[in-house]
């Protein structure tokens, strides 16, 4: 009775990314050093895109968009297992744990829909560039924001609310270092077979059908790409296709396993495996895929810091 009225209180506790605690502080400091890392990648790459002016482009300002919810992505849930790893409470309230997950969904949701606007952008931009500033101008890139982020969070508030309605039972105990959605219906007294099914329907259509529309898209631009009369033209182009591409394939390679899979096929270690690459590794890599091979973000990176060297 102690341990249930407990729990009660608690919300949740969290076991954690580490079955074997063995390597557990070594694994840790790792993550926490990739984790400041891509914060301050992140970070750097949202203030050079507003601060210089060349940067003031559909391109950029989704780009920039990007690293807004990988900086969400990352926090939300890394910083939460490190304090709970360092301070040995892996206990969340009931608030905490919905509010966690929304923002979860609500960033998972938004990256994929907005990687689908950057491929519409790159179509646009090597497709038809003489109507580029009409088809992609200020209007229509500040709504595929809008879209992005409000889109994702009504879908994620509606699940957040469904899932968390679900009465859980027995010691409360998450299999994950946070508040997964799958991890979490685990908990449930009640029959999920059915909600779990809308959840894997949901996310085929949430990234099966923008993966299609990607591939479908690039397939068009590559068409065009290879009948261009310009060498300079075209290495510019495959070096910025090949930019986004390289991050569709981190975000979408995980997404699917994780959300396309039957959740009573994956098993627990792998998700929180693919979950780690999810949040930590794919937020590091990002702005450094966009960043060491554009001439653009590093010329500006470079002028920024001349004005800081001849102020001091």
């Amino acid at each position: 009775m102690g341990k249930r009225n407990e729990t009660s209180i608690i919300g949740f506790v969290l076991l954690g990314l580490f079955s074997n605690p063995k390597y557990a502080e070594f694994v840790i400091t790792i993550i926490l050093l990739i984790y400041i890392i891509a914060v301050a990648i992140n970070t750097t790459l949202i203030l050079l895109i507003w601060l210089d002016s060349c940067l003031h482009t559909p391109m950029y300002v989704l780009l920039s968009q990007l690293s807004v919810m990988d900086l969400t992505l990352t926090s939300c849930t890394i910083t939460k297992m490190a304090t709970d790893f360092f301070s040995g409470k892996r206990h969340i309230s009931n608030l905490g744990c919905g509010t966690q997950m929304f923002f979860y969904l609500t960033v998972g949701i938004a990256e994929c829909i907005l990687l689908t606007f950057m491929a519409y952008d790159r179509y646009v931009a090597i497709c038809y560039p003489l109507r580029y500033a009409v088809l992609m101008s200020t209007k229509v890139c500040l709504l595929m924001v809008t879209l992005s982020w409000v889109g994702s969070a009504v879908i994620s508030l509606s699940h957040t609310i469904y899932i968390m309605h679900f009465h859980t039972c027995g010691a409360r105990e998450i299999h994950h270092f946070f508040c997964e959605a799958m991890a979490f219906l685990k908990l449930s007294c009640e029959d999920t077979s059915a909600y779990e099914n809308v959840v894997l329907v949901t996310g085929t259509i949430l990234t099966l059908i923008p993966f299609g529309l990607i591939l479908a898209s690039y397939c068009l631009i590559f068409l065009v790409i290879f009948h261009m009369n310009s060498l300079q033209g075209r290495n510019k182009a495959l070096a910025t296709c090949s930019s986004h591409l390289s991050v569709v394939s981190l975000y979408f390679g995980p997404a699917m396993v994780i959300y396309v899979t039957p959740g009573s096929s994956l098993s627990p270690e792998l998700d929180k495996h693919l979950s780690v690459f999810e949040t930590i590794i794919t937020p590091l890599l990002n702005p450094l895929i966009y960043s060491i091979r554009n001439k653009e973000v590093m010329g500006a990176l470079k002028k920024v810091l001349g004005r800081l060297l001849i102020s001091k």
